[in-house]
């Protein structure tokens, strides 16, 4: 079965978007790969969070990704921090990686102009610890946006110079996958094409009914359609997009017909729309207030994932070692 290795940003919670986008997907690919998926706290050193803000994040994605499906049974599921030999097969990777390559990457381009008063090494190497998380796990497949394709290519590029340098045919290069048609893009509901934590225009799968309607409610529309069979706006499309994903075929024909025929009501479109939303979500939005109650259970999962994690990374870095000439750990 090939592995498939997926990094999860521990950046507060999941709404819409991520679900249908990329966590929804992973709940199905979890029964076709050997999946590991981690909580990349590590990764978000680069911006100094407190350490509060780390152990109260990590918890929250763990039970959000639990409660929308993926089964610690089936699936590796772990934090980052608790699996020690990434940090060796990171510092091996970046002893070959160069300067200019590293400085050249959009991701480090981009993040020192958010943050130009901390660039730090950790933003520079971002490249050699992404290839090291997948890399320790000699994953396959990467479930990947196309914002980190580049990244994916470094990796690509650290396998093959590892290889190259000690003369083994070690490392496989991991491809990018695409979720295609088992990831949809949900829309913003300001009108934007995208849902986003940056844009603030999310519905978040712990919102409660009174505040998915809130925000539903304020949802921008137009006039109205002034002829019949008129073409909707983006703004009415995307109001549309979402009664595809959560309302029924017959709720999505009503106002459909009521728009063609120039009778439809937006007031009453969003009112459904919330209802069906909250519908939606609800049964997960239950269990993440389960899951996050129970911190013997989260911490149990995040141990026993780290266990089988550390597994196989012990059996990488070993090897690793003897490759490079280091004598085996004690």
């Amino acid at each position: 079965m090939e592995r498939v290795v997926s990094g999860i940003r521990p950046t507060g919670n999941l709404h819409l978007g991520n679900y249908f986008g990329a966590v929804r997907a992973f709940t199905q690919m979890q029964h076709e790969y050997d999946c590991s998926f981690f909580i990349a706290d590590w990764h978000s050193l680069t911006t100094h969070p407190r350490p509060e803000d780390i152990v109260r994040n990590t918890y929250t994605i763990l039970a959000e990704y639990l409660a929308c499906g993926i089964d610690p049974e089936r699936a590796t599921i772990y934090i980052q921090s608790d699996v020690p030999e990434v940090l060796e097969l990171y510092l091996y990777l970046n002893m070959n990686a160069y300067l200019g390559e590293l400085e050249r990457t959009t991701s480090f381009k981009e993040k020192a102009r958010q943050q130009p008063d901390n660039v730090n090494a950790g933003l520079l190497t971002y490249p050699s610890l992404m290839a090291a998380d997948i890399l320790i796990h000699r994953g396959v497949k990467v479930p990947v946006g196309k914002d980190q394709e580049q990244n994916m290519e470094m990796a690509r590029k650290f396998a093959r110079r590892f290889n190259t340098i000690y003369g083994v045919d070690y490392f496989v290069e991991p491809q990018s996958y695409s979720l295609g048609e088992k990831a949809l893009k949900v829309p913003g509901l300001d009108g934007s094409g995208k849902m986003g934590k940056s844009e603030g225009n999310c519905i978040y799968l712990k919102d409660d009914e009174k505040t998915i309607s809130k925000k539903v409610m304020k949802a921008v529309t137009d006039s109205g359609p002034t002829e019949p069979n008129s073409p909707k706006p983006e703004v009415i499309e995307n109001l549309f997009t979402f009664m595809e994903l959560v309302s029924t075929q017959e709720t999505y024909d009503y106002f459909n017909e009521r728009y063609a025929d120039c009778s439809i009501r937006y007031g009453d479109l969003k009112k459904q729309l919330a209802q069906d939303i909250n519908a939606y979500c609800a049964p997960i939005r239950e269990r993440i207030a389960e899951l996050s109650a129970d911190t013997d259970f989260l911490s149990r999962v995040a141990r026993e994932g780290a266990e089988r994690a550390r597994e196989r990374a012990r059996q990488t870095i070993d090897e690793v070692r003897h490759i490079i000439g280091f004598r085996a750990r004690q």
